[in-house]
């Protein structure tokens, strides 16, 4: 918002970022402060604002005040500026797990509190500002200047989501299930070419065009219009064969792991294919899937 100053606590990737993005976007950034020097020095270089060698400084030039250090150290950091004169001054984190709470009593010291947490992966100091106008951003804290705290970010061409707070930890499994556990399944579809012959390196490269594929599908399409493969067109004959392959993995613990993620993830692809078509009949598939989940207790 017009006239509102805005100070950084914390220097790393988030920091810079987000302050290199509210700043091009006409947000006040006042500057930054770290316990390094050199990284705050760093920040306010590439945002062009103001180094502070103390927290009480930045506190009192800033309205609204960003802690964008781990998450581990909000804490610590709360433990410093709620002794200073927080009085109708906006104290917020950027974590993505917890919540406004963190700053525990800061309404009783007069401060609003909030999370506002950009659902993007923010992976370079320099270059993630110009991605963030992509990015959802979630806000949840005080009553009293969340009106405000959505006008700062939506007027900087953010797309904001308020949510409750007792919501915070589920929103970031959320997350993590689209980013981290992408991860964890990609790792897997490299073992199972693995055991099909592939060396490690050429198992990665081959699925990366799928990958990145189905990828842009989800993203374009969105689940339901992507969805592809055995489940989607009710081809029981090929989830049979599939669930016999597992089977026959000569390590027996890894074989029972991939079961169960391949039966629940189909499963869950399974309500997908009925959204998708209706008058198409699953019974079969859900009849092999639900047997095969009785006879491994799951």
């Amino acid at each position: 918002m017009k006239g509102m100053k805005v100070g950084f606590i914390g220097a790393g990737k988030v920091g810079f970022s987000l302050g290199k993005y509210l700043k091009s976007h006409g947000v006040d950034v006042v500057g930054y402060y770290s316990k390094t020097p050199e990284s705050a020095k760093s920040a306010a270089d590439f945002t062009e604002t103001k180094v502070y060698v103390t927290i009480a400084d930045i506190v009192r030039d800033s309205d609204t005040l960003f802690v964008t250090v781990p998450d581990g150290q909000i804490c610590m950091v709360w433990d410093c500026i709620k002794n200073l004169d927080i009085k109708n001054k906006n104290i917020c984190h950027c974590s993505g797990s917890i919540s406004s709470a963190a700053f525990f009593d800061g309404e009783k010291l007069g401060a609003s509190v909030y999370s506002v947490h950009p659902l993007y992966a923010v992976s370079s100091k320099y270059d993630t500002y110009k991605e963030l106008g992509q990015a959802y951003f979630t806000l949840e804290g005080s009553a009293d200047h969340l009106q405000e705290m959505k006008n700062l970010l939506r007027d900087a061409g953010c797309k904001v989501i308020v949510m409750d707070s007792e919501n915070k930890s589920l929103y970031h499994c959320g997350a993590v299930v689209v980013s981290n556990l992408v991860t964890g399944l990609y790792s897997l579809g490299v073992h199972i070419l693995e055991n099909c012959g592939f060396e490690e390196k050429d198992a990665q490269k081959a699925l990366i065009p799928l990958f990145l594929g189905n990828a842009q599908a989800v993203a374009e399409k969105g689940p339901v219009d992507a969805l592809t493969g055995p489940v989607e067109r009710a081809d029981v004959s090929t989830i049979e064969k599939h669930i016999q392959s597992i089977q026959n993995i000569s390590d027996a613990k890894a074989g029972a792991d991939l079961m169960k993620i391949y039966l629940l993830l189909s499963e869950q692809l399974l309500a997908i294919a009925g959204e998708k078509h209706p008058e198409r009949d699953y019974v079969n598939v859900a009849e092999v899937i639900d047997d095969e989940k009785h006879s491994i207790h799951i």
